[in-house]
């Protein structure tokens, strides 16, 4: 079954959305020109009010291994995610640090980024429109994709079950489309959450 994934936590609030609905992974943006940002200290605080069967994934934009490690070290997150310009030196690094699941973001736009995402060292590639764009790219493309991905760029309550029915992902990865005026919304939350799982049909 196609797991879920949903970005952009910021708030205890969030926290107790994410409790209720139960994904499988919540994500952590530690990119600092992100408006989702927070803080290692803010991270920290939400990761220990959060349900242990939910894994803790760090967004990272070109950040020094050391940083990243030292988040995984005080299990803060149990998953780095790579979204900037990071290449299979940086996840050889990274390795040598610690030993936690690696996902590598790639913005899709033809068969070359494809072909990139085929060639990373990275655990998981995560497949993307743009940064935080909100819409999706041609779904084509990744037809010959054969490695386990997470499908981000667009996907909503709305298409989330298309998505699945269509691609059958690893994960599905939400963030803008689960909020209302900027912040988590726990009914657009649940709802995304049923239409990946099917629990409305």
């Amino acid at each position: 079954m196609t797991k879920i994934k949903m970005c952009g936590l910021s708030r205890m609030e969030d926290i107790e959305y994410a409790n209720d609905v139960m994904p499988e992974f919540i994500g952590f943006v530690f990119a600092q020109k992100s408006k989702r940002y927070v803080s290692p200290e803010t991270a920290a605080k939400l990761r220990e009010q959060l349900d242990y069967r939910i894994a803790a994934v760090g967004v990272f934009v070109d950040e020094e291994p050391e940083k990243i490690a030292e988040l995984v070290k005080n299990e803060v997150i149990d998953i780095v995610q790579l979204h900037g310009s990071e290449n299979n030196r940086f996840i050889s690094r990274l390795r040598e640090l610690i030993e936690v699941p690696i996902i590598q973001a790639f913005r899709i736009i033809s068969s070359y980024d494809i072909e990139n995402a085929v060639m990373s060292d990275a655990d998981f590639v995560l497949l993307d429109s743009g940064a935080g764009t909100g819409k999706t790219f041609d779904w084509s493309l990744i037809r010959g994709l054969n490695r386990p991905y997470f499908l981000a760029g667009g996907i909503s309550p709305e298409n989330a079950a298309e998505a699945v029915e269509q691609l059958s992902p690893y994960a599905v990865d939400a963030s803008s489309s689960l909020e209302t005026d900027g912040a988590k919304d726990f009914d657009k939350m649940n709802a995304f959450s049923e239409a990946v799982r099917g629990e409305l049909f």
